[in-house]
């Protein structure tokens, strides 16, 4: 029976129109996906003599394993963000003589062999080869080896209880910025008490049977909880669900805007996938801590200009290039509407711009690491505000395919075109290359200034560049409306 699910997968897959209108994405994503195996495969080899090289006094293993905490907590934030639950169509399968039981063990089954669990495979087999040529114990690795894919597994699983679940999302993000902040800080060094969790595994292999049994019973909790979902009426009753209403009246004071941006604040938080790009947005706010904090990247500003322009910009640029089509599903009724187009444009340039505003307020912190990359922060979020959205919102003219906010943000190219990939090179390059041609023949304020420069002169023209946009979106209505109904 298993065999014959997965047939019917098979052709699924390789039938849908999906499949065969995207070729070009789908080889994409197989580009990306080798090259995080590739990047997995050598971290795995190379983590052990690195940190033999920056730590020659302690052993590199405990080096390891006292971080081993932050891997399986940021592994976890990144599976709710961005894993896709394991489904398949069995509907249809209801009405036939099959167990239940065996179409909720093939569903999780299915989400043994995720990529999410696959890819940690490429990094924690290398670096067991790498201990055993260290001569540490071969059943001790094993058990450690056991002890990882086991508490990858509970990660897999534990996802499944908790995906819709925000106070348990916010509560893990809480702690692992917590950890990362007490830690940096050195208010209270964490690693050392986990560190000797896991150096147990080597010591005694046979511990590695808990993370295994914590493995097995969140299985068997997922499957008590879909058991007792997979029933015909459930599938085929159509569920009504009584929405949260929030108060969102101060929205008001922004005048003619307001009952669009009302509209998409509840649609950003009712709708999976764009409550996934908000989330997000925090999550680039914390871009910052990878590079400033390496001497390396210190001395590459230009590089760090990339990295400014995402950290006060996360939310405009993965919000922004899918203008208008997060509002596909309903977009026809918009356009049926008297209203002027230059307010539902202007509503999704005041949200990107707000966001912008906020995420810089959050991002002050940095400057601890130096005044200059705060400046570049700075011109950076003004870039964001007087360049980024605006040119967003002009090359979101050009979409035409549709979005299921419902469905999850990765490994989800719907939505995406050629257009997504194209303007990357207007919105990293300009700024990049204006900070690299003035820092070079004048000096490093000066970069920093005709970054800000040119966003201050996207907010002085905002009106006239507004009508240049109104006017392309009225020009291609008609054929937007049309790609919207296609499914």
């Amino acid at each position: 029976m298993i065999l014959r699910f997965l047939k019917l997968e098979w052709k699924q897959f390789f039938r849908s129109s999906y499949w065969q209108k995207s070729m070009a994405l789908n080889m994409l994503m197989g580009f990306f996906a080798i090259y995080f195996l590739v990047s997995f495969l050598a971290l795995g080899f190379g983590i052990i003599p690195i940190l033999k090289e920056f730590s020659p006094d302690v052993d590199p293993l405990q080096k390891l394993n006292s971080l081993l905490i932050f891997w399986f907590l940021g592994d976890l934030i990144f599976r709710y963000l961005m894993q896709k639950l394991p489904m398949m169509n069995i509907k249809p399968l209801l009405i036939l003589p099959i167990k239940k039981t065996i179409l909720v063990h093939y569903v999780l089954g299915k989400s043994v062999v995720s990529f999410f669990n696959f890819l940690p495979l490429f990094a924690f087999i290398p670096i067991s080869i790498m201990l055993l040529r260290e001569d540490y114990s071969t059943i001790g690795v094993l058990g450690w080896l056991a002890a990882m894919i086991s508490l990858t597994l509970f990660n897999n699983f534990i996802n499944f209880l908790i995906n819709k679940n925000n106070i348990a999302f916010t509560s893990i993000a809480f702690i692992l910025i917590t950890l990362i902040t007490i830690q940096y800080f050195g208010v209270y060094d964490i690693t050392p008490f986990f560190g000797h969790l896991f150096d147990s595994l080597i010591k005694t292999p046979l511990l590695a049977i808990v993370p295994l049994v914590l493995a097995i019973s969140t299985y068997f909790l997922n499957f008590k909880d879909l058991k007792n979902k997979v029933y015909l009426d459930d599938a085929i009753s159509k569920k009504i669900k009584e929405a949260n209403t929030v108060d969102l009246s101060w929205a008001d004071k922004l005048g003619d805007v307001s009952i669009f941006i009302k509209n998409d604040i509840r649609l950003i938080w009712r709708n999976k996938r764009t409550k996934t790009v908000f989330f997000m947005s925090f999550l680039f706010l914390f871009y910052g801590l990878l590079f400033f904090t390496q001497d390396t990247y210190n001395n590459m500003p230009t590089f760090l200009v990339f990295v400014c322009i995402f950290i006060t910009g996360g939310f405009t640029l993965n919000y922004g290039q899918f203008i208008p089509a997060w509002d596909s599903s309903h977009y026809k009724m918009l356009m049926s509407q008297n209203i002027r187009y230059r307010k539902f444009l202007e509503s999704k340039w005041v949200l990107m711009v707000v966001m912008t505003i906020i995420l810089y307020f959050l991002s002050i912190p940095y400057i601890y690491f130096g005044v200059d990359k705060f400046l570049i922060i700075t011109a950076g979020a003004i870039f964001n505000i007087g360049f980024n959205s605006l040119f967003l919102l002009y090359a979101g003219s050009f979409n035409r395919k549709r979005i299921d906010l419902n469905k999850s943000g990765f490994s989800n190219m719907q939505g995406t075109s050629a257009t997504q990939f194209l303007i990357i090179i207007p919105i990293m390059g300009i700024p990049t290359i204006l900070f690299f041609i003035f820092s070079k023949l004048i000096g490093f304020n000066a970069g920093v200034i005709a970054i800000a420069i040119t966003g201050l002169i996207g907010i002085l023209f905002k009106n006239y560049f507004m009508n240049l946009i109104e006017k392309k979106y009225l020009q291609d209505k008609y054929a937007t409306i049309h790609a919207f109904d296609q499914k």
